[in-house]
């Protein structure tokens, strides 16, 4: 996934997608506590926070895969405020399709298919229920691969590959599907170093070059810090912090939301901020006794 393998991205409508008093919740039982976020076109939004905080859930209900008990969601179709909003839970299937994709945690494996059968999936919301013709695409298909890295898979069966390169292969699908708005959930699992850093790139170019609002689920806090324009902090279900990530990855707000000790300071390399959990072991002195005498 090379940087300048975007510019054979075709340019996406820019869409706002905004969740605004969003509260879910599983068997009676609030989970997600009236959240508004909005996702901007140029712009990548990264929900952070603990185990159990919501952020997957809150991603899920903007993609619509999961309910809200209340609260709206809509989608803007140009970069100003307000401008021709549509409640994006009226559009059929198929036409939130055209302009949100996800990236779930679990995908299956499949079986039988070609990578390429799978990267094409993602361009279902174009073929219709009869299966009219996609003249575009077979073209969307190979710039999707070329950006996830994955062209020379592309007829190796799907069953046969790492958990990394199957990442790759359904990221694939979520680009092949040429959307304003990109939804990942924790889309650095399973990939190597290389990959995460290729793929965090690669965010960052469809957002800055493109236009596509992007919104992303991340554990790693300095992943987080070197991707986001915005940062969105939940815990317990509320969302006790949003704003660029100077403002909140703080010491204070880190380690009030994750209940152990966190050191913030910058990266003198990348001029990133730099995150560290300090645990009950981290001060201790190497014991004379191991260390080399010279």
């Amino acid at each position: 996934m090379r940087a300048e393998e975007t510019s054979q991205v075709r340019p996406p409508r820019g869409h706002r997608l905004t969740a605004t008093d969003v509260t879910v919740a599983y068997d009676g039982t609030p989970v997600v506590h009236q959240a508004d976020v909005t996702l901007r076109p140029g712009e990548v939004t990264v929900l952070a926070g603990p185990n159990g905080s919501g952020k997957s859930t809150l991603l899920r209900t903007m993609a619509r895969l999961q309910q809200a008990r209340g609260g709206s969601l809509t989608l803007s179709d140009d970069h100003t405020d307000g401008a021709r909003e549509t409640d994006a839970l009226a559009l059929t299937a198929r036409e939130f399709s055209c302009r949100v994709a996800l990236l779930t945690q679990a995908r299956p494996t499949p079986s039988g298919l070609t990578v390429r059968d799978v990267v094409e999936f993602g361009r279902y919301p174009y073929r219709g229920r009869w299966g009219k013709a996609d003249p575009a695409g077979p073209a969307a298909v190979d710039r999707a691969l070329a950006l996830t890295g994955t062209t020379g898979l592309a007829d190796r069966g799907a069953e046969h590959l790492s958990g990394g390169q199957l990442q790759r292969v359904w990221l694939a699908g979520c680009l092949a599907q040429e959307t304003g708005v990109l939804l990942l959930d924790e889309p650095t699992t399973y990939l190597d170093l290389r990959y995460q850093v290729e793929l965090l790139d690669l965010i960052r170019d469809l957002a800055d070059d493109h236009g596509i609002a992007v919104g992303v689920v991340l554990h790693d806090l300095d992943q987080t810090a070197a991707v986001a324009d915005r940062v969105v902090l939940l815990h317990d279900g509320r969302i006790v912090a949003d704003g660029a990530p100077a403002e909140v990855l703080t010491p204070q707000r880190l380690t009030a939301a994750y209940g152990i000790r966190i050191e913030v300071d910058t990266d003198p390399l990348t001029g990133h901020l730099r995150t560290r959990a300090v645990g009950r072991h981290h001060t201790r002195t190497t014991p004379e006794r191991l260390i080399p005498s010279s």
